[in-house]
């Protein structure tokens, strides 16, 4: 055994010491927190783990070198991250019913809770003074987590969440073509979640990109460079089949999201007033709900007005009449952008200038739901300025074509499904047993028949009729092969066999 470790046993008393009475856990004792204090599903969790696998997404895959292809994580790396995601979550539930860090480490340190697998495992490589850091460490992080989080418990709660969310993504400046970009798949996703009631929402790829108006591969860019490091959006279940991906929507814990990681450009002087200074800087201020009714138009597409002018004419809604250094504050866009994406505004007749300060035409937003005196109104399918513009700049018709593609798309892979459901074997044959028909499958390769193993689960050679020492049968009628370096008995093999499954079916 390593230095520094200890048995389980062991490792109870020292870590937590007179505290895994049953009493202790089940939270009888007076002052004491168990599992009858937390949620349902919170103590199947500590009690079962992690069965339906909602917390395995992403733990045993890792996005490749190229930043697009994704590969696979060691064993031991993706079981440890797994098992981190499901201590975090088990110490969210402990904190947020008022319970301790000693409440904690007792629900996970007792032998028959499932969900504390993890820690025990530290605790049984490197010793439980890990064990009790790791612990501390996730129960800080807990904390910090419950303490800036608000529970939902009701559709009204769920409303004002989404609202304040709403809120905070109108005020958060989203610079570069792709924060632009980002800023749409955002507001796409949080238009899933209004309609689904809560951040957790189900939303395909293509279902995105169309409601967004770009292109599948722009949408992943946004994912993977923008929203997924940034906090913003989370995958809690990737979709198969005829079902969407799991999403939830987070609150961002970078400060501002950047169009790049790294940039060859340097901050241009102060006196071209690129950017405002910190102690005189507007916050970045739009209307979302516009940008979500425009973004999926034609006018809008890449060749067209872009991600510029829709952020704009969003900013200039929220704050009519603003100047040239006003708007490069508010709609997070840069000085050169504003003044190439205001004069095709005023081109096409959507905007107009009065002195230093611009502004919507009045009519500029009908057929979506708003008049020229900013009511909002119910919104509605674009009215015939709108596809005009689009025929006018040449972008006509490409979201028609986009959900045509992805029409095309859905009808193939449905089609490649069922081809693939459709290559299992066929049963051998059916026989009638009391009056009725029971089907026997076709034996797979590694299965053993009757004849050729002994109850006690030796495998008899048919060639020779004699025993073969180095083999046995498991209880799903597989071959096991042991060999002279192996030194696990049958039995440790059968349940080392059960724990597997039951591993992968939770990652599954």
């Amino acid at each position: 055994m390593p230095h520094g470790s200890t048995s389980p046993h062991a490792l109870n008393e020292a870590f937590t010491p007179a505290k895994t009475h049953p009493e202790a856990i089940t939270g009888n004792r007076p002052g004491t927190l168990g599992l009858h204090h937390l949620p349902s599903g919170a103590a199947d969790l500590v009690l079962l783990g992690d069965l339906t696998g909602q917390y395995a997404t992403g733990s045993y895959t890792r996005l490749g070198v190229d930043r697009r292809s994704v590969s696979l994580r060691g064993d031991r790396q993706g079981c440890s991250d797994h098992g981190h995601r499901i201590t975090a979550a088990i110490a969210c539930h402990v904190a947020r019913v008022g319970g301790s860090v000693d409440t904690l480490a007792r629900l996970l340190l007792h032998p028959d809770h499932e969900g504390g697998r993890h820690v025990r495992n530290i605790a049984f490589r490197s010793g439980h003074s890990r064990a009790h850091d790791y612990v501390q460490r996730v129960w800080a992080g807990a904390c910090a987590a419950v303490r800036t989080t608000v529970a939902v418990g009701s559709r009204h709660d769920a409303v004002e969440d989404l609202a304040t969310l709403r809120a905070r993504i109108e005020t958060t400046p989203w610079r570069g073509s792709r924060g632009r970009t980002a800023l749409r798949v955002l507001r796409a996703h949080l238009t899933f979640a209004e309609v689904a009631g809560g951040r957790r929402h189900a939303s395909s790829e293509r279902q995105a990109a169309e409601e967004a108006g770009i292109s599948r591969q722009t949408l992943r860019d946004a994912y993977e460079f923008i929203l997924k490091p940034g906090g913003w959006l989370h995958r809690l279940q990737v979709g198969h089949g005829t079902r969407g991906s799991i999403w939830y929507l987070g609150d961002g814990h970078s400060r501002t999201p950047q169009s790049r990681c790294r940039t060859t450009q340097y901050p241009p002087d102060p006196a071209l007033e690129e950017w405002s200074a910190p102690e005189t800087e507007v916050m970045a201020d739009i209307d979302s709900t516009v940008l979500s009714h425009l973004m999926g138009h034609d006018a809008f597409a890449r060749h067209g007005l872009g991600g510029s002018a829709l952020v704009i004419i969003a900013a200039l809604h929220a704050r009519p009449h603003q100047t040239i250094r006003e708007l490069t504050n508010t709609s997070s866009v840069s000085r050169a952008s504003v003044y190439k994406a205001l004069g095709r505004l005023r081109a096409l007749g959507l905007a107009h200038q009065t002195t230093e300060t611009w502004a919507l035409a009045p009519r500029a937003l009908e057929g979506f739901g708003y008049s020229g005196s900013w009511v909002v109104q119910e919104p509605t399918s674009p009215g015939q300025g709108w596809d005009d513009v689009a025929r006018r700049i040449g972008t006509a018709g490409l979201a028609a074509r986009r959900v045509s593609l992805h029409a095309t798309e859905r009808m193939a892979y449905r089609a490649a499904l069922e081809a693939l459901a459709g290559h299992r074997r066929k049963a051998l044959f059916v026989v009638g047993k009391n009056g009725q028909k029971v089907l026997v499958p076709t034996p797979r390769g590694d299965e053993v028949p009757s004849e050729w193993r002994t109850p006690d689960g030796t495998v008899i050679n048919p060639a020779t009729g004699s025993l073969a020492p180095d083999w046995r049968v498991a209880t799903d009628g597989r071959l096991i092969l042991i060999t002279p370096a192996d030194q696990r008995t049958y039995d440790e093999l059968v349940s080392q066999y059960a724990e597997a499954i039951n591993d992968w079916e939770s990652a599954a």
